[in-house]
């Protein structure tokens, strides 16, 4: 066991060496707990099967039949959370180089598939989203229902947007901040960062909501997205924040930073209005900001067939593969946004 004063070996036991390191990464005791739990219900399962497996070389089959074995006796988010903590101590492993591949990745991307097509829920296209956009005429109502369309960000990422986190190619009016060192070269796109959390300092300002993705991702800003927060830009009331908050708040709140309680009032205002929205209905009826993700997942993944570049913009890719697209961000990731992004104004 992990808990031994020599630290284990990593060929004679993953587990142990890997739950040493979350201690030295300053994970707390509860976190590593909650590891050592998941990982040695999954290598008792291997040791159960008809055909026992080490860890080591378990396949993406044996992982499969693992998670699936949760499924169940276990809630939904739960059986998620078991993945998770299984990806990670794979990845790692792999990352030190114990092990030669992560089975897990597969499996993560067959659970993220199955979560973007939910059968049950409502169904909407792109012209039909494009006629309810353009019942949105508030400059700031307009662009956050746009970003969140056309970026498949969370609300609270879109909250935590800075000015520095814009850079458009033809700025428009705004105040002088300039834009972040990640965004040089790169016009008419969006930095959305993995770091801020709520009840933290960014920027030099406590932040009411955490960004939830993994990495942090540039998300290009097509034409139609780019006129329409020069639009909100030009009205823009002065902030109350030396952070500059890209989207703040032109009622009671003024100059405030949004939080996410302020966009999901906005959004379900506008989508009750369109008759999308009713109180008691479920996810599978109501269009939320999180609607707005799903839209986005679905409509970009089916006109690019790039799963991969999709991921990327969501935020869910693992470093090995946000590394690949990163590097190709111009010639992969930008032409193929800008190639199949859809209209909603025209």
């Amino acid at each position: 066991m992990s808990s031994d004063t020599a630290s284990p070996e990593p060929e004679a036991d993953p587990i142990g060496y890997f739950l040493d390191d979350v201690t030295y990464h300053g994970k707390s005791e509860r976190t590593r707990a909650f590891y050592e739990r998941v990982l040695r219900d999954f290598q008792t399962h291997l040791r159960d099967r008809g055909h026992p497996t080490t860890v080591p070389e378990a396949s993406h089959r044996d992982c499969m039949a693992y998670v699936h074995g949760l499924r169940g006796s276990h809630s939904e988010s739960t059986v998620a959370t078991y993945a998770s903590y299984l990806h990670r101590f794979f990845a790692y492993m792999t990352q030190v180089g114990t092990f030669e591949s992560n089975p897990m990745t597969l499996v993560m991307e067959e659970m993220d598939e199955s979560i973007n097509t939910d059968p049950t829920r409502r169904e909407i296209g792109v012209d039909e989203m494009g006629t309810f956009v353009k019942t949105v005429t508030h400059p700031l109502e307009r662009a956050v229902v746009l970003t969140l369309l056309k970026t498949g960000m969370r609300a609270g990422e879109l909250c935590n947007l800075d000015l520095r986190d814009l850079n458009l190619g033809e700025p428009g009016p705004r105040p002088e901040v300039p834009v972040r060192a990640a965004l040089d070269g790169r016009p008419d796109s969006l930095y959305v960062a993995a770091d801020p959390s709520r009840g933290a300092v960014t920027n030099g300002e406590e932040r009411s909501a955490s960004n939830k993705r993994k990495r942090d991702t540039t998300i290009p800003v097509d034409g139609e997205l780019a006129r329409t927060l020069r639009r909100w830009l030009a009205i823009r009331p002065d902030v109350r924040s030396e952070a500059e908050p890209l989207f703040v708040s032109t009622s009671g709140e003024w100059g405030r930073r949004l939080t996410p309680d302020m966009v999901h009032h906005l959004v379900e205002a506008h989508a009750r209005d369109h008759g999308w929205y009713r109180d008691g209905g479920g996810t599978e009826e109501n269009v939320t900001p999180h609607y707005f993700r799903h839209f986005f997942t679905t409509h970009l993944r089916d006109r690019t067939g790039d799963r991969g570049v999709v991921k990327y913009l969501r935020g869910d890719v693992a470093q090995d593969v946000i590394d690949t697209y990163t590097h190709e961000w111009g010639s992969r990731v930008r032409e193929s946004y800008e190639a199949y992004i859809y209209s909603l104004l025209c």
